[in-house]
């Protein structure tokens, strides 16, 4: 790498979703863009992820954010090749208060966005077990993205675009007014957007402190199972605990109150249950959450068996093959996104709430509105 000659109009730092949202954003307003990345590919939270859109859960702020980004997901499966699929979302509810809580979000939103479902239209859609099964919701607007490819695919489509350039493996030391310092020289832009997300800390951990930004670690894990075909993503009652459109409903804190006595351990892991399908057919299965500043290295067995046992209750199939297990690691923090002035024209950036690959593509144009 050599130094800037002419500066850019924008320099984002990360090239994880957060960054690449940032400078596609910056790609449509005309603006020049060089994107600086310490490793040589995304391999961070924008690939370890279960590659949903999940638009129709969210609420407020972050609602606005999906809806908006959903546009750019599907131009950009249009434009960079991305995978993208509009086959929504099945939440399937396999208790009382799970089905009364798809019913309030059905009459908040409409069935333009959630469409109930019997437990036979359910076994007709995804290949989960018909015991117990209460019925479910289909959320059409939510999407699927191939997430191992989605970052790769849209870094190199920005690579062809007139002035932007894409810096790998290019350690960031510093940022400064109109300078960002690198392990490999000096970059100049009129604009500097750190997306560095659970790794804020150690690029400007006062801004990090400030906001209260801790790492969360999730444990999920790649299962083959014979046979099976789920197109869209699969959510279950647990989902319905995390995802705020549905945590706030009366049901979910029906269950939330009966799984405090009843399911204990679900809660004490934090466990979003929830799958989707590779484009090899493997299922992406999770997931825990732990949460900390610095994080323990090891995975807990006893909670990869807990995703696997919910699993197979699920699917009603015993012949479950982990072929991967791994560790995601996003940042978290009280308010779902943070966007910190650093200095003049310097802006820290991150989705701090585990759904950047459903509100990146939202976040980054209300970020540049701001430059």
């Amino acid at each position: 790498m050599t130094p800037n000659s002419e500066p850019a109009d924008m320099i984002v730092v990360g090239a994880g979703i957060v960054g690449l949202a940032h400078a596609v954003e910056a790609v449509a307003r005309g603006l020049s863009v060089t994107v600086v990345e310490r490793d040589a590919r995304a391999v961070g939270a924008s690939v370890r992820n279960f590659g949903h859109a999940c638009i129709t859960a969210q609420e407020g702020e972050a609602l606005a954010y999906a809806r908006r980004a959903r546009d750019t997901w599907l131009r950009m499966a249009r434009e960079a090749g991305v995978g993208v699929r509009e086959c929504g979302t099945v939440v399937v509810a396999r208790a009382a208060e799970e089905a009364a809580a798809l019913e309030e979000l059905a009459a908040d939103r409409g069935a333009e966005e959630v469409r109930l479902l019997s437990p036979a239209q359910v076994t007709a859609t995804v290949p989960v077990a018909a015991e117990g099964l209460h019925g479910g919701a289909l959320l059409p607007l939510d999407l699927r993205v191939d997430q191992r490819r989605a970052a790769g695919a849209i870094a190199d489509w920005l690579a062809t675009r007139p002035g932007v350039r894409m810096l790998w493996s290019t350690p960031v030391l510093g940022v400064e007014v109109g300078l960002v310092r690198t392990g490999r020289g000096e970059l100049h832009g009129r604009h500097v957007v750190v997306c560095a997300g659970h790794d804020l800390d150690r690029l400007l951990p006062g801004v990090a402190d400030e906001a209260g930004v801790q790492r969360c670690l999730l444990q999920m894990l790649q299962v083959r199972v014979p046979g099976v075909r789920v197109e869209p993503a699969v959510l279950t009652g647990s989902s319905m605990l995390r995802y705020p459109a549905l945590a706030g409903t009366d049901g979910a804190r029906a269950l939330r109150r009966r799984w405090t006595t009843e399911r204990p351990e679900m809660l004490a892991a934090v466990v979003n249950h929830m799958l989707t399908q590779e484009p090899g057919g493997d299922l992406v299965v999770g997931d825990t959450h732990a949460y900390a500043r610095t994080l323990d290295p090891w995975s807990q067995e006893a909670l990869d068996e807990l995703l696997l046992a919910e699993t197979r209750a699920l699917l009603g199939r015993d012949d479950l093959a982990v072929v991967r297990r791994w560790q995601g690691v996003y940042a978290s923090a009280a308010d779902p996104f943070l966007r910190a002035p650093v200095a003049p024209g310097v802006t820290a950036v991150a989705v701090t709430s585990g759904i950047g690959m459903t509100t990146a593509f939202g976040l980054a144009p209300a970020v540049l509105d701001t430059l």
